[in-house]
């Protein structure tokens, strides 16, 4: 899993640079790039930014990947391929992973859920989005195999629009309510939520009688890699 430490120590050490080397590469001061070295400061977007710049790499790739935890790759039938020019000016948020849907996801609300599922400080970076109440589901079992597998790590956007054919987390029911994650398909009376592995019967809800909520849509899948 991906930590909120940034691994500045091991890229200076690999093209032997100092402290100082970096500071004048960056623009940043020695003192403040020695904090973000030793963990003991948090770095902001704009210095992810210019320490990705400076190393030439990708922003996701100064992320700290904790020992014993599986990488993961990327996923995404909305990737698009981008120049580093662009790169260096997308927003790079930091996504709570936690074990459970929230049903009002929030920072907040993102936050408690994350710790209340036993997910305490475990983020995933994500570049590309503004959406505060981004959240990150981990997949605790293989429920949605073989689409989604047990530690894959889905990327959700509740502010995002969806249409029919979109994967969503999904609330419905009033007196015990559901959490899931479907494909939605709308028509002009009904929404249809289908099992991602169609191993269950879809769920056929009449606009403005039944109770649903679409909680947001899935971006990314982080795949556990093999």
């Amino acid at each position: 899993m991906i930590s909120t430490r940034l691994r500045v120590k091991e890229l200076l050490r690999e093209r032997r640079w100092t402290t100082k080397v970096l500071a004048e590469k960056t623009g940043m001061s020695e003192s403040y790039l020695t904090h973000i070295k030793n963990g003991t400061r948090r770095w902001n977007e704009d210095a992810l930014k210019k320490l990705a710049a400076a190393f030439e790499l990708d922003p996701t790739d100064i992320f700290e990947y904790r020992k014993g935890m599986p990488t993961h790759s990327i996923v995404s039938s909305d990737a698009m391929v981008m120049s580093d020019e662009t790169q260096a000016q997308v927003p790079v948020r930091v996504v709570p992973v936690m074990g459970d849907i929230p049903s009002q996801p929030s920072e907040y609300n993102n936050k408690l859920t994350q710790i209340a599922t036993g997910y305490k400080d475990q983020f995933v970076p994500v570049i590309g989005s503004d959406d505060k109440s981004l959240f990150c589901l981990c997949m605790e079992d293989n429920a949605y195999a073989p689409q989604f597998v047990k530690g894959d790590y889905l990327i959700i956007s509740p502010e995002l629009w969806t249409r029919s054919g979109d994967i969503v987390a999904v609330e419905y029911g009033k007196d015990d309510p559901v959490k899931m994650i479907a494909q939605v398909n709308y028509s002009n009376d009904l929404v249809v939520f289908e099992s991602v592995n169609h191993k269950k019967p879809p769920v056929a809800l009449v606009k403005g009688r039944d109770t649903f909520r679409i909680i947001g849509k899935v971006m990314y899948r982080y795949q556990k890699m093999a």
